[in-house]
């Protein structure tokens, strides 16, 4: 029992220095503290036990983790991108088609409406003609209001649709 550190402690003795008895004392206040309070390698050897024994458990679950996420990665860009784009593509087309469509109509009317001119010498005919174009302009407006309002919501479906999947891929990715 004489490599103790409690029994190393000599005896205070009015005849040493007081600063080498303190000395010894702190030191083997130090050494007692050490052993008895610090519990600091024990936890740092459990603590590198739970992280060994999480890493372990928790890589197949990971790995699985990751795979499924390539995989919706793949269906995205094998499926998604090019539905969504094919989809656009359609009601763009479409809207493109409707607008032609009603240009064609006007172009007609304003010929018809030139000959028609030409050929009447009337004037009250004249302004009836111009009556009816600003109702066919009026109609015209609303085809196009119409169509605009049918592009704009395709549009808001369409920015939904990729807003949502970015959130699905966001989530994805966070696992």
């Amino acid at each position: 029992m004489s490599g103790s550190p409690l029994h190393t402690i000599k005896k205070w003795d009015p005849l040493t220095s007081p600063g080498t008895s303190a000395q010894i004392i702190i030191k083997d206040l130090g050494e007692i503290h050490s052993r008895l309070l610090d519990h600091r390698p024990v936890i740092q050897g459990e603590t590198r036990y739970f992280v060994k024994e999480f890493e372990e458990k928790r890589g197949f679950r990971e790995m699985r983790v990751l795979e499924n996420v390539k995989i919706s990665t793949s269906e995205a860009n094998e499926q998604t991108v090019p539905g969504c784009k094919k989809a656009m593509q359609d009601n763009l087309n479409r809207a493109l088609q409707t607008l032609q469509v009603a240009n064609q109509t006007i172009c007609r009317l304003q010929q018809r409406q030139q000959q028609e001119r030409m050929n009447e010498p009337l004037k009250a005919s004249d302004e009836r003609r111009r009556a009816q174009w600003e109702e066919i302009m009026k109609e015209q407006q609303k085809w196009q209001a119409a169509v605009d309002e049918e592009h704009k919501k395709a549009m808001e479906r369409l920015r939904e649709q990729y807003t949502a999947m970015e959130k699905e891929l966001a989530k994805s990715a966070s696992f």
